[in-house]
């Protein structure tokens, strides 16, 4: 091999290993490959997507409503829910509305079709999210085990924003507002 060819060798391997680097740097402190599995955020999720997760952004920010979230639980499992309320917030849940601060959410992600069955029709007194925590609920509440179960979670639990739907391919799509 010429001199000028190993030159050309030398130049890639080097821009291989720097874009390798990068890509790893990225994916172990900035975002990561999440699949969904089961319905809990349908419409807006059907399940077996494949999701980017942002995890830097609530280094930087708070959570907003609305956020769709990933977060560990006590089971040692990953959720994947919306934020309905932040720390202070008074909610509560009265005839399949959620009702934050007083005033009745318009959640236009809602399917009302997931209205279903006695669990959307449960009422949750009125709560406190404590300090620290989040009030996280699914966009399928008939079919959804959230807030309303297992409490507000720690926002030290959540792993990161859903910003992208990768998969399938036909429905990527931008989650964040």
């Amino acid at each position: 091999m010429g001199k000028k060819a190993k030159s050309v060798v030398n130049e890639w391997l080097k821009a291989v290993l720097v874009a390798a680097s990068l890509m790893l740097v990225m994916r172990v402190f900035l975002f990561a490959p999440y699949e969904v599995h089961g319905e809990s955020m349908f419409p807006t999720l059907k399940g077996e997507e494949l999701l980017l997760v942002n995890m830097w952004i609530y280094d930087i920010s708070e959570p907003r409503y609305g956020d769709i979230i990933v977060f560990h639980t006590k089971e040692n499992r990953d959720f994947i829910k919306r934020v309905i309320g932040k720390p202070g917030d008074r909610i509560a849940v009265e005839g399949g509305k959620v009702i934050r601060n007083g005033k009745a959410l318009i959640e236009p992600y809602i399917n009302k079709q997931t209205f279903a069955g006695d669990r959307i029709r449960k009422t949750l007194p009125e709560m406190v999210v404590p300090k620290g925590h989040l009030f996280v609920m699914g966009d399928n509440r008939s079919n959804s085990r959230d807030s309303r179960d297992i409490g507000a979670i720690r926002i030290s639990e959540v792993v990161g924003r859903a910003d992208l739907k990768l998969t399938p391919l036909k429905e990527f799509k931008i989650l964040v507002r």
